[in-house]
């Protein structure tokens, strides 16, 4: 089982295993000539977490830290992101981090599945659009801004595991608590318009994506991911492929130059650093579209039950959710003090949320704004009394637009997915 590491700092990472270090933060194995260490997707991934070409990179040696990132705060190269013990780069944001009503760039979550791209440079960027349309395509990005609407929308990108480290029994993959979510501003054309202007035949039943990120392996010839969604998913106009992210170009580990976003339903669908869309007659069956891979049991099951393969279906679209972003874990807390934070679900809207500082015996409604877009995340806040000095614990329940509510408790599934437990925020009143 993987374990996750809490809020361990790069000086740490490499006092325990400087040979695991460079593998987890860039994606490559180190070699004893250290003039080989830093090339391809190694140098690209050092790169992006400096922010800035490294004229010199051949003279960096073996397990070695840029001090723009050394310290015991930062991970990584975003701003106080947790990175996950595993390979390759996965990392989440703290729930008050994720405060802001729109996801600022630098605390957008990385979610990655093999090796980040050599080279990530817009300019020579083709996406190919083929399989079963009538026209197939090959476009660079500045066609895609030249020949098709470009919008801009506030849209969810969430981990379909988020929250799996709190299942019981534990359940292998990333051990992601609540911060595998953002929504920051993405600009781009929509998939619906280019599918359109492609063509789209009558028994299509499924797109497939592939982006440009390698297989751990290093072989060429196999892909880390490759998933789709049913087209009628996919004619969604609020599915964009996005080529800048609040503004600006896109993070490199965010998937620069050119990604897809596909609301609402896992992240696994947002196929980043894309390269291809491509339609099919069948349910797609890329790397991480079959066996149990993002799928959940057809049947509610006890914790731990075993479930045959043929009886797991694809995940689609996110429960209700919400997250508290103030106050923190374990803060102090004055007699009055504002609770805030966002909530979201799926396909639908959110119609209201709840705090409770009982345990659950009562509830307290928030003021719920309208999300500014759909498939945007909706932020709520609410002034709460306490009524005396002590501990407490604030609950967050989001109800979604078909009165459906967040649990409780984990429903609990083999791989760990689709957790949206209610939040539970500890704090003391002094």
């Amino acid at each position: 089982m993987l374990k996750r590491t809490t809020e361990k700092g790069l000086f740490a990472l490499y006092r325990e295993d400087p040979d695991k270090a460079d593998r987890l933060l860039f994606g490559r194995r180190a070699h004893a000539d250290r003039r080989g260490f830093l090339k391809g997707a190694g140098l690209t991934a050092m790169t992006a977490m400096v922010g800035a070409a490294i004229p010199f990179h051949r003279n960096i040696p073996e397990h070695f830290i840029p001090v723009a990132l050394a310290s015991e705060s930062t991970i990584e190269g975003k701003d106080g992101l947790t990175v996950l013990n595993d390979r390759p780069v996965n990392a989440e944001t703290p729930p008050h981090l994720l405060d802001d009503p729109i996801t600022p760039t630098a605390r957008h979550f990385i979610r990655n599945n093999g090796l980040v791209p050599d080279d990530m440079s817009p300019g020579g960027w083709e996406l190919t659009v083929d399989g079963l349309v009538d026209t197939p395509m090959a476009m660079s990005i500045d066609d895609l801004k030249n020949n098709f609407e470009v919008v801009t929308e506030a849209l969810i990108i969430e981990c379909g595991g988020n929250g799996r480290a709190f299942f019981n029994p534990p359940a292998r993959g990333n051990q992601w608590t609540y911060g595998a979510v953002g929504c920051s501003e993405w600009t781009g054309v929509r998939l619906a318009d280019v599918l359109k202007a492609a063509g789209v035949q009558n028994n299509v039943v499924y797109t497939a994506h592939v982006g440009a990120d390698g297989h751990l392996s290093g072989d060429p010839d196999k892909l880390p991911i490759s998933r789709g969604v049913p087209i009628e998913k996919a004619m969604d106009p609020h599915n964009l492929i996005a080529f800048a992210q609040n503004g600006n170009p896109i993070h490199p580990m965010n998937g620069a130059p050119l990604r897809l976003v596909i609301p609402g339903w896992p992240g696994s669908c947002s196929q980043k650093w894309l390269k291809r869309v491509w339609l099919r007659d069948q349910v797609h069956d890329g790397p991480k579209m079959t066996g149990t891979s993002y799928r959940v049991p057809n049947r509610p099951v006890a914790p731990g039950e075993e479930v045959a393969k043929e009886d797991f279906v694809i995940m689609e679209a996110m429960p209700v959710k919400s997250l508290i972003t103030s106050p923190a874990m374990g803060a102090s807390a004055g007699g009055t003090t504002e609770v805030r934070g966002h909530a979201w679900a799926g396909d639908r809207s959110v119609s209201a949320v709840h705090l409770s500082i009982d345990f659950g015996s009562t509830w307290i409604e928030t003021s719920l704004d309208d999300p500014v877009n759909p498939h945007a995340w909706q932020n709520w806040r609410a002034n709460v009394s306490f009524p005396q000095a002590g501990y407490y614990e604030v609950w967050a329940r989001a109800t979604d637009s078909e009165g459906v509510s967040q649990p409780f408790a984990i429903a609990w599934n083999p791989k760990g997915y689709l957790n949206n437990a209610m939040h539970r925020v500890a704090v003391t009143v002094s």
